[in-house]
């Protein structure tokens, strides 16, 4: 049996351009609406949480003649609590969330940093540095801002994010499938 690699490998860049793709459009939707994208954020973590807050529950009923049901019933509790704090006070949820995305981009600025420290070998690796630049940068207007700018950042902040990321996987792709782009005069050539 062989398999043709090269088809493969084709197919996987193909597909993650198109991702990166999809990633630049649903970010730019963030940017342009920055207020509804916040309260979508806001409410999708709200439904996350109450949707595991009940799988939580469920659980801990079905194991109550298990050790730890009082914890498990408590944690499940506190799932759905949050979960409807945060979609019955949507302006206490993006404020809270606010900080936490300001965390989170530190975090994954800091994770992203090193990933294109490791990447260095890769044609493109520099793009990816971009990404963690551009990531870190945000990291810093969310908690120099926060929580001021609260309503409108959260949706800004993460559609930006989603940009930064979509392009840095498009390079990434590109520089997969055998091209790159050239610095000088923003041409393609194989590699």
């Amino acid at each position: 049996m062989t398999t043709d690699i090269s088809t493969n490998t084709n197919k996987e860049n193909k597909n993650s351009l198109w991702i990166g793709i999809l990633l630049i459009g649903l970010g730019v939707l963030g940017i342009i609406a920055p207020n509804i994208s916040t309260i979508v954020v806001e409410s999708w973590i709200a439904v996350l949480l109450s949707s595991a807050g009940f799988a939580k529950l469920v659980y801990a009923i079905q194991t109550r003649e298990q050790d730890g049901f009082i914890w498990k019933l408590l944690l499940s509790i506190l799932y759905i609590a949050t979960g409807v704090m945060l979609f019955f006070n949507p302006l206490t949820g993006i404020v809270t969330l606010t900080l936490l995305l300001g965390s989170f981009l530190l975090t994954e600025g800091i994770f992203e940093l090193i990933l294109a420290f490791r990447l260095r070998s890769k044609a493109n690796w520099t793009w990816a540095l971009g990404n963690a630049i551009v990531t870190l940068g945000l990291a810093a207007i969310v908690l120099s801002e926060w929580p001021f700018n609260a309503p409108w950042l959260l949706g800004t902040i993460v559609g930006a994010s989603v940009v930064v990321t979509g392009i840095s996987r498009i390079m990434l792709s590109l520089n997969s499938g055998g091209y790159s782009l050239n610095s000088s005069d923003g041409t393609m050539s194989e590699t």
